[in-house]
């Protein structure tokens, strides 16, 4: 049973799952500036930057999580944040770009333990709709940081160094770990442990893929996810670059974030009355929509729509992205009570990878226009809907 109030859980949880944000969002607008610097040999390699981290941090998934069901989840959070403070090292004192993103990897593969250790803590003591509803609050904490965190990283660069912002992290991950060590006791008892053994893993990762529900939920948020990957990648380009808003790129991040945040407060509130499938569903069929006209308008003003209409459309994907992830996660989680760490291992591991491989490919394609970044949008959304409807169709009948 935890010491802290149900209140102070969930903004832990929102603390320990906000370090992957706080560790992309802050950089942002940096992240030209270090590409320069360092000698990143093309444009488009300030990507790296960013998709490295989420390399990282598939790989740290799929290790933390089953160590969390064998050691407990407390001990996996502090070997993480561990790890995490060697990446920011390397990174403070990287001297050429392939050091910078060997540090960023290092970040990621150690910030994975909190995000997904915090999964299987609230999994230990939630189940179902009152799972989704403590993710989406927590998740909204969360989603404060990109509100916040771009304009962070603007002071720094205003009146200082790029490399200031890696000894902020550090800061942050000695903070977080000492919540956790001073005010919250292990989720996982004893008995409810399983021993670490490749065997044991291979099973229960086998159990997680040729779950139905698990699997299709998983590839879906892969697919969001992807999309989400490629507007990390190229908004500082579209934005401070292509739209010369450079002095206001963390005003634009952070309004686009406050409809992610309201849409997981709303989520929140709302999903034990009207269910996590039929919310999904339609915030889904939204951000296929609403990407839909925006690649219209994007064919039709030469890939360069008005300032105006990218914020709206952009406000509603995030929006609607909001209403997507806490349950789209959730419901992935929902059948694999008995190996929460090693569910949360695979399905974010997965979805990462996928992330990564399609995010990155398409972020790759950005041309100086807004073209292939909606299309790509587009085509993820409708990757997500096919996954989710082949999940809800071969659905375990229950006895």
């Amino acid at each position: 049973m935890q010491r802290t109030r149900p209140a102070e859980f969930i903004a832990l949880v929102a603390a320990l799952t906000a370090m992957v944000a706080m560790t992309i969002d802050t950089m942002l607008p940096a992240i030209g500036v270090m590409a320069t610097e360092l000698g990143a040999a093309h444009d488009n390699d300030r990507h790296l930057i960013i998709l490295i981290f989420f390399a990282g941090l598939a790989l740290g998934t799929l290790i933390f999580g089953p160590i969390s069901d064998s050691t407990g989840r407390k001990p996996a959070i502090y070997a993480g944040l561990g790890f995490y403070l060697v990446g920011c090292l390397m990174c403070y004192f990287a001297t050429s770009f392939p050091m910078l993103i060997a540090g960023r990897f290092v970040q990621g593969f150690g910030a994975a333990s909190p995000r997904v250790v915090s999964m299987a803590m609230v999994r230990d003591g939630a189940k179902g709709a009152d799972m989704a509803r403590i993710r989406s609050y927590g998740m909204s904490g969360f989603m404060l940081v990109p509100i916040s965190a771009p304009s962070i990283g603007q002071v720094v660069l205003s009146f200082g160094h790029w490399r200031v912002i890696f000894l902020g992290f550090m800061a942050m991950a000695a903070l977080a770990g000492l919540w956790l060590a001073t005010r919250q006791e292990e989720t996982l008892a004893p008995e409810h442990r399983h021993p670490f053994e490749a065997v044991a893993l291979w099973e229960s990762a086998a159990a997680v893929v040729k779950h139905p529900i698990a699997f299709g939920y998983t590839i879906a948020v892969g697919f969001v996810f992807a999309a989400f990957n490629v507007y990390l990648a190229t908004c500082q380009q579209i934005f401070a670059e292509q739209y010369q808003q450079g002095g206001y790129f963390a005003l634009w991040f952070g309004g686009f974030a406050v409809g992610l945040a309201l849409a997981m407060i709303v989520n929140g509130r709302t999903v034990k009355r009207l269910g996590m499938r039929p919310l999904s569903k339609y915030a889904l069929w939204a951000f296929i929509a609403n990407w839909g006209a925006m690649l219209v308008v994007s064919l039709l003003t030469a890939g360069q729509p008005p300032l105006v209409l990218v914020a709206v459309f952009n406000f509603i994907s995030f929006f609607a992205s909001g209403l997507i992830f806490g349950n789209y996660n959730a419901m992935a989680m929902e059948p694999m009570g008995r190996i929460a760490g090693m569910a949360a291992a695979v399905s974010g591991a997965l979805s990462s990878l996928m992330a990564i491989v399609l995010g990155g490919f398409a972020a790759r394609q950005y041309d100086g226009t807004l073209t292939p970044v909606a299309l790509a949008f587009v085509v993820f959304g409708l990757g997500a809907w096919v996954a989710s409807e082949w999940a809800e169709r071969n659905r375990p009948v229950a006895h």
